[in-house]
């Protein structure tokens, strides 16, 4: 099935060269973005004689420290038909991103070439952000500093080759083939597929995702996520997100988790946001490691005093239907079964 998807995007990039074969006279565009955020955090069981930080999603992982998040350029250009990006990174945010890689490539987070034969269809290959999710790496792209469960234990990246096709009237589509995911160099491993259906208007945004095929330790995997926007007014938005993974070691039982959550967002002024995160994390199963369900309460404020800067507090409450999460008191096995966390972040972005 998969040298099958090859042939088929292989075939289509080669009708379209032949179709588009002369190149408009363009002139040739760079532009270069960026963000520094840095942030502190507050657990209030504060179990110090572990120690334990009571953080199980992606790039908090500190108490009652200030830390730097992340330091990240954008490169991109452009010129007629073709284009290129390069986005690095730099602090624990991007390493956890790229935590497959070493040295200098775990501070890739994107690489990749574009190349555009019509305004229908976009070839990519290199690397890039997964497009499973509601939520993004770079943190002003978020309305919450602290990352949802379905974002730590879904894909972050893929390297390989994908074809994006606008089908008019908002719809869309992708097609793809990977590496094993979040990893930038797989010779000889098995290969996943990469799908997506989508469709974008003023008031509703949908994206039906899909990631399937083998990881490098020979298990199956497959993942299908609905990512939604409903735009009520200028002030008031919903977000949504849901997903459901299984894995399936060769010869083994299948496990799966699964995730649902909902965003709300009001923003009474250019200056001023405000989000509430509410998301339900069911791994009874223990493929991500947990053995039991979770829900996240997260509220967020997102403070604009001038333009290019957010500060934004934040009160996250977990809990988990089992023991989860350490206590002050506890030595080595967890007793709480909730927790509660401060968050305070800034972020430049240019």
């Amino acid at each position: 099935m998969v040298t099958r998807l090859i042939g088929c995007i292989f075939a289509v990039l080669l009708l379209s060269i032949t179709a588009y074969s002369q190149e408009e006279a363009t002139s040739p565009a760079l532009t270069i973005s960026g963000s520094v955020d840095a942030y502190y955090r507050f657990n209030f069981q504060n179990a110090k004689d572990i120690p334990a930080t009571n953080n199980f999603t992606s790039f908090t992982n500190s108490q009652n420290s200030f830390e730097l998040g992340m330091a990240s350029v954008k490169f991109d250009y452009s010129k007629g038909k073709i284009g290129a990006v390069v986005d690095l990174g730099v602090g624990p945010r991007a390493s956890e991103f790229s935590y497959a890689e070493s040295g200098a490539l775990s501070a890739l987070k994107q690489g990749y070439v574009t190349y555009s034969p019509s305004d229908a269809v976009t070839f990519s290959m290199g690397k890039w952000a997964t497009h499973v999710g509601y939520e993004l790496l770079d943190p002003q792209l978020n309305r919450n500093y602290s990352m949802s469960y379905m974002f730590s234990y879904g894909p972050f990246s893929h390297t390989g080759i994908k074809a994006d096709f606008s089908l008019g009237g908002g719809f869309g589509a992708m097609l793809g083939i990977a590496n094993a995911t979040d990893n930038l160099s797989a010779s000889f491993a098995k290969k996943n597929i990469l799908a997506q259906i989508s469709q974008s208007g003023d008031v509703v945004s949908a994206y039906l995702n899909y990631v399937g095929g083998k990881d490098l330790g020979d298990n199956s995997i497959n993942q299908v996520g609905l990512t939604a926007t409903v735009a009520i007014s200028d002030m008031f938005s919903i977000g949504y997100d849901g997903t459901v993974k299984s894995v399936k070691p060769d010869g083994g039982s299948s496990a799966s988790w699964w995730g649902s959550a909902i965003y709300l967002n009001v923003d009474p002024s250019e200056t001023f946001g405000l989000t509430l995160r509410g998301e339900y994390f069911d791994d009874k199963d223990g493929a991500a490691g947990f053995g039991t369900s979770l829900f996240d309460a997260t509220i967020s404020l997102d403070i604009k005093p001038v333009e290019g800067l957010i500060i934004l507090p934040e009160l996250r409450l977990d809990s988990a239907k089992d023991p989860f999460f350490f206590t002050n008191s506890d030595s080595d096995t967890p007793t709480g079964k909730s927790t509660a966390t401060f968050v305070l972040a800034a972020i430049v972005s240019f």
